[in-house]
């Protein structure tokens, strides 16, 4: 059993490290002047990736690394513990404003020179790039509906495995699992990412969005508030839904 202090601290730290790469990633492969320009949909999902598993691996001793809300329900409504929840949560939220603010100062000066045929570090002409993406998910088309059940069926596909590997002792003691949760999370990237951007995370896309809206970046663009319930609303529900299916098969 993780100590309270422990797990807030653990949270907050691996959700950190997960957002810095993740929005590092997507900041690398969208601004001008990054030397990651343009490098692809493969590189966003193995940046994710690597993300998930240098923040669960780093949090993994203190808190247990759940790093996502969606994780931490499905886990609640397994075991029936529910007295640490809002801990878990907390400090998820903390990590992942904290984690976006490291990646904007990481790309401060690309954030700032954002117009295409700019110069570095000055002023350019035509129109900025958006950098809502960097921080949160867009979906590609627009439908609510549909896009709300994109992200409950991608968050069933992260939580569901999760709870199994736990039936496989060796891979916690080892800590393959954790690697394994990563390249699951590049899986879902490349298989399930494509309508949604594949937040399956309440606290990776709230927190940067937040963050988005309140950071001084030029030429930002909209945080696009009528949106931002979806990929909360669809982690939380597959999250639920990904419990209940574990604790009726397994």
């Amino acid at each position: 059993m993780h100590a309270n202090g422990d797990i807030f601290v653990g949270e907050v730290i691996g959700t950190a490290i997960l957002i810095l790469f993740g929005a590092g990633v997507c900041a690398a492969v969208t601004l001008n002047h990054s030397k990651a320009k343009a490098s692809g949909w493969l590189v966003i999902a193995f940046g994710w990736g690597f993300g998930v598993m240098a923040g669960a691996y780093t949090a993994a001793p203190l808190s247990g690394g759940h790093l996502n809300p969606a994780v931490t329900l499905g886990i609640a409504i397994d075991t029936g513990e529910w007295s640490k929840v809002w801990l878990y949560l907390a400090g998820q939220m903390v990590g992942a404003m904290l984690g976006a603010v490291l990646a904007y100062l990481t790309y401060f000066a690309q954030f700032h020179a954002n117009v295409p045929g700019g110069v570095r570090g000055g002023a350019g002409t035509g129109e900025p790039t958006p950098t809502l993406g960097i921080f949160s998910t867009i979906p590609e088309i627009r439908n609510p509906v549909a896009n709300l059940l994109t992200e409950v069926i991608g968050t069933i596909g992260l939580v569901l495995p999760i709870l199994a590997f736990g039936l496989t002792k060796g891979l916690g003691e080892s800590g393959t699992q954790t690697l394994i949760v990563a390249f699951l999370v590049v899986g879902i990237g490349l298989s399930l990412g494509g309508p949604t951007g594949y937040a399956i995370n309440p606290a990776r896309d709230l927190g940067p969005r937040i963050v988005h809206q309140f950071l001084p970046i030029p030429n930002k663009g909209t945080s696009d508030w009528s949106y931002a319930w979806v990929p909360v609303a669809g982690p939380l529900i597959g999250g639920a839904l990904a419990g209940l299916i574990y604790n009726a098969a397994f």
